[in-house]
């Protein structure tokens, strides 16, 4: 009698069972999937477009492409950076420099020591100001030289034209702009004999290099579909 009582019993559970996986409140539902968010533009970061009013030529080991920053009293002065269709701000970023006139006469006797501080500034093209920099240094030897210019009459065929000293520059642009001025402002030069100060509008100041763009690509426009007739 037990053992039939235990069948029936086990008969009934296993009823229930199938009834609970039928009952359609019973079954465990899987969770909708959520849309995937909109990917976001990739950051890129490339060679900056550039407009040098007065281009010094390459370095010969860095070979990286040096320009002169002139004095001026309106961006249209100073070396125009075009920047690339994009999306919010753009970080511009450069090496400044000193400019220096190196002569080995002068190194040699002890008369070549120079104390540099170049000012310049980064505007929009309707003349805001964004940022001011300086480059400070102190030459004393060819050893304090960046990098010598090559394309000169000089021995090794570079120029007497240098940089001297560095100061890494990074600027955020905003995202309206599509393009910035980097402009001179001032250069004091210490001699041992005396200190010279230049303001004067179209000369050079300071050099620039590897001036690079790092912003989020604009997408790119979309062609309407042409009108069915």
């Amino acid at each position: 009698m037990r053992r039939i009582h235990a069948v029936i019993v086990l008969a009934l559970l296993s009823a229930a069972a199938v009834v609970a996986r039928a009952e359609p409140g019973m079954q465990t539902r899987t969770p909708a999937r959520r849309p995937a968010a909109p990917a976001q533009p990739v950051t890129k970061t490339e060679p900056a477009a550039i407009k040098c009013p007065n281009p010094l030529g390459d370095g010969v080991q860095t070979k990286q492409s040096y320009c002169d920053v002139l004095t001026g009293r309106e961006p249209a002065d100073g070396i125009i950076v075009d920047l690339p269709p994009h999306v919010g701000p753009v970080t511009l970023t450069f090496d400044l420099h000193n400019r220096h006139m190196y002569s080995e006469e002068l190194v040699k006797t002890n008369r070549g020591y120079r104390r540099y501080t170049a000012t310049i500034g980064v505007l929009t093209i309707d003349n805001t100001l964004l940022s001011r920099a300086i480059v400070q240094n102190e030459f004393r030897t060819a050893g304090d030289l960046v990098d010598r210019i090559g394309g000169g009459a000089g021995p090794g065929g570079v120029k007497a034209v240098a940089p001297t000293g560095v100061e890494s520059i990074s600027v955020t642009v905003p995202a309206d702009e599509q393009s910035v001025s980097i402009l001179g402002e001032k250069v004091s030069v210490v001699r041992l004999d005396g200190v010279d100060n230049f303001t004067l509008p179209g000369q050079p100041v300071a050099i620039i290099s590897n001036v690079m763009v790092q912003y989020r690509p604009a997408p790119p426009k979309r062609t309407p579909a042409p009108r069915r007739r």
